[in-house]
């Protein structure tokens, strides 16, 4: 069985990451999820919430594609996590050329760590590359429409945690 491992803090889920997710899918059996538990980052949604909304977006691809998707939080080191899941492979989303300058650094390190854990890097679509968790979240703190970037549930979930 092929598992592959789709690591992110997905604060929150965009459709750039259910794009990613969705055609990770063709390449493994199993495709797990990893939420990073990243206190640092101080999350707007907690872990629970992350999980959940992934749950609920990843059903709907699972339907569709056939391919086990699951979702595991995780605290360790990114090859320690493919580890616990079993994964031979690592899939990673690239927007632009400063997200392959880091990237690369990491297979470089989780090379050491474990050579046995391929990396496969997949190019975001065309009309996902500039969205970003980060910049979702500040349009919506200010006000601005998220239709674009996130499902309904997550643009429901945005509104609710900014109270509008």
């Amino acid at each position: 069985m092929r598992v592959g491992l789709y690591p992110g803090t997905f604060d929150p889920i965009t459709l750039g990451h259910l794009d990613i997710i969705r055609r990770a899918s063709a390449l493994v059996d199993r495709l797990v999820i990893g939420v990073a538990i990243n206190r640092d980052k101080g999350p707007m949604f907690s872990l629970e919430e992350r999980v959940a909304m992934i749950e609920a977006e990843c059903a709907k691809l699972t339907a569709q594609t056939g391919t086990e998707i699951v979702v595991h939080p995780f605290e360790n080191l990114l090859i320690d996590c493919a580890r616990d899941v079993s994964a031979g492979l690592i899939i990673r989303g690239l927007r632009a050329v400063a997200d392959f300058e880091y990237e690369y650094q990491m297979v470089g390190m989780n090379r050491i760590l474990d050579n046995s854990i391929e990396t496969v890097f997949l190019m975001a679509e065309a009309k996902h590359q500039a969205i970003a968790s980060k910049l979702v979240k500040e349009i919506a703190r200010l006000d601005g429409d998220v239709s674009k970037f996130v499902t309904p549930l997550v643009n429901a979930e945005l509104k609710a945690r900014l109270g509008k």
